[in-house]
């Protein structure tokens, strides 16, 4: 394989669209790929751990941290902090691997403007607004929250057109093979292979 310059694909979607779901499985199917694991302060749920599902940080760790430009995005939620930690992301990148962004379209406008020439957007919908309600649905939440969700997930839904790429989740195996495609088709791109070049020169002999 020819090297290439490495990719951040950051994938966002309205809740209940599978974007998570859809995200680890690609993570399980791309050797190369590694998950920008988010900085919270909220606490734990059960059944999380600290570095797997997020970096659990107090709120003074959290600001000391973005004070140092340590966030290649952040957010302040229902009086909650989240961010994208830039180390890990940056240690990645140098190392030539790809990395997967789980955030959503406001933390991808922050991410492309840090990272412009890794940045690949993909947006992941639901194949309707009946399904989309079912979905939120079967999770039991009492239907004023699904209310909630719906009007959230509307909220999201027109930020769609920013993105590089537009998925439709309505099968998720070929969901997540459009996926692969995208992310196979960004590290072919002539721009981004690093060792075309060198390659061609021993290809022609040259």
């Amino acid at each position: 394989m020819i090297p290439h310059h490495p990719i951040c694909l950051v994938v966002s979607a309205p809740s209940g669209a599978g974007k998570t779901s859809l995200t680890r499985a690609l993570l399980a199917a791309e050797p190369n790929l590694r998950l920008s694991v988010s900085a919270t302060t909220r606490a734990p749920r059960p059944g999380e751990a600290h570095g797997t599902h997020y970096h659990f940080q107090t709120q003074p760790e959290f600001d000391a941290l973005f004070a140092a430009d340590g966030f290649l995005e952040a957010a302040h939620v229902f009086g909650r902090s989240y961010g994208s930690p830039r180390a890990p992301v940056q240690a990645w990148l140098d190392a030539g691997h790809d990395v997967v962004f789980d955030i959503d379209w406001q933390g991808h406008r922050q991410v492309r403007a840090a990272l412009p020439d890794h940045v690949i957007g993909l947006f992941i919908l639901p194949p309707s607004r009946e399904a989309l309600v079912e979905r939120l649905t079967g999770r039991g939440d009492p239907s004023e929250a699904v209310a909630g969700r719906m009007a959230r997930a509307t909220d999201e839904m027109i930020h769609a057109p920013e993105f590089d790429h537009v998925i439709v989740n309505d099968d998720f195996a070929t969901a997540l093979a459009e996926i692969r495609a995208v992310l196979a088709a960004a590290r072919v791109q002539r721009k981004r292979q690093t060792g075309l070049d060198a390659f061609l020169a021993r290809l022609c002999g040259s």
